[in-house]
């Protein structure tokens, strides 16, 4: 965080810069460390820049948070929970054997995401793996789960401990909750995947967005993290039940919400991401962002787009296009969040703090 820790100070969250147009949003790789997302659009001959300092929340920003932590638990996740079979020593089964599972009724198969996946029971599995067919896979899903669940417990929770669910169980709407963890907890918590209910047959959010709107009503924040690896079924019911709760939380019939979907694997459906991220509500409330695991530098990055214009992080400041004209000078005060126009001919922009310098390349979104 460099240079910003010493100089911000107290604010509220505030919406993305003016709405309209189709933004990008560049790539954490792309990201100058010191700034936790920048998004672009075109206007015109110009390029719009909104820029956020990589920072937790402060002041009134930190204050009254309730945190949650989703982890997708459909079908084509199962293998990253370890529930997933990887080839033995013996090598595959041969077709007979796998028709004599079938003819036992201990597997099925269904088609998900346009893959038709075999869903050999519990008790096929273990026979599959005793005769060396096959070897459990790894999981690999519970080290991300508990740093992210830590690091919420720890660093933002009202009450020190975050609530993490399974989501997309059962027929794909299926919620089952895992509790409420302390740091503490999540830092050696075992994620298994759901234990009541079966991996999902389908990607649904919106009943797993609803599960911690209605958990915490009062909570003066929320920020709920939401961890997929593919394409959801139920977008268009995610987006209507988001622009309903973006009107409540204009109306101040309710407290603000942050949802953040994070994409995991390689077969991430971004385009959907992006189209939650940029999801016009009527309002100046902004719900939903979205970060690819991979592309993380820290999980810091998840607060993006919760500091706002009124978290002051310097005295003073100059921001500069590529020809080194000055864009904007910040004489009281330069925010946590910034938005800015400069030529679009400009490919970089260079921001000044102090004897300090952060230049930034921008990628503009195609006409």
């Amino acid at each position: 965080m460099g240079f910003w820790n010493r100089m911000f100070g107290g604010g509220s969250s505030s919406p993305k810069a003016e709405k309209g147009g189709v933004s990008h949003q560049l790539p954490s790789s792309m990201v100058a460390s010191e700034f936790g997302e920048v998004n672009v659009r075109r206007v015109g001959s110009e390029v719009e820049v909104v820029f956020t300092v990589l920072m937790e929340p402060q002041g009134v920003e930190a204050e009254g948070w309730q945190t949650g932590v989703a982890l997708d638990a459909s079908a084509s996740m199962e293998p990253v929970y370890g529930r997933g079979l990887e080839p033995g020593p013996k090598g595959p089964p041969s077709d007979k054997v796998w028709q004599d599972y079938i003819r036992r009724g201990l597997v099925q198969v269904f088609e998900h995401q346009g893959q038709h996946y075999p869903i050999p029971s519990d008790a096929c599995k273990e026979d599959l793996v005793e005769k060396g067919y096959f070897v459990w896979s790894k999981n690999t899903i519970e080290p991300v789960a508990r740093e992210f669940t830590a690091y919420l417990a720890g660093n933002l929770d009202a009450d020190g401990g975050t609530t993490v669910i399974y989501w997309a169980c059962g027929d794909g709407t299926v919620v089952e909750e895992v509790g409420d963890l302390t740091a503490a907890e999540c830092k050696t918590a075992s994620f298994p995947g759901p234990r009541r209910a079966s991996f999902g047959q389908g990607t649904f959010l919106a009943p797993a967005m609803q599960h911690f709107v209605d958990k915490f009503p009062d909570a003066a924040n929320g920020m709920y993290l939401f961890v997929t690896d593919g394409e959801l079924n139920d977008l268009d019911a995610v987006k209507a039940y988001t622009k309903k709760l973006c009107r409540d939380i204009a109306a101040k019939r309710r407290n603000p919400v942050k949802c953040v979907l994070i994409g995991i694997g390689d077969n991430i459906n971004e385009e959907q991401m992006e189209e939650l991220d940029d999801l016009e509500s009527g309002t100046d409330v902004d719900i939903w962002d979205h970060k690819i695991a991979k592309e993380m530098r820290v999980l810091t990055e998840i607060f993006a787009e919760v500091v706002g214009e009124n978290t002051i992080v310097a005295p003073t400041a100059k921001l500069y296009d590529a020809t080194g004209a000055v864009i904007k000078h910040f004489t009281d005060g330069m925010p946590a969040r910034v938005t800015f126009r400069m030529p679009a001919s400009s490919q970089t922009f260079e921001l000044e703090v102090g004897d300090q310098r952060v230049k930034q390349s921008v990628v503009l979104p195609k006409k």
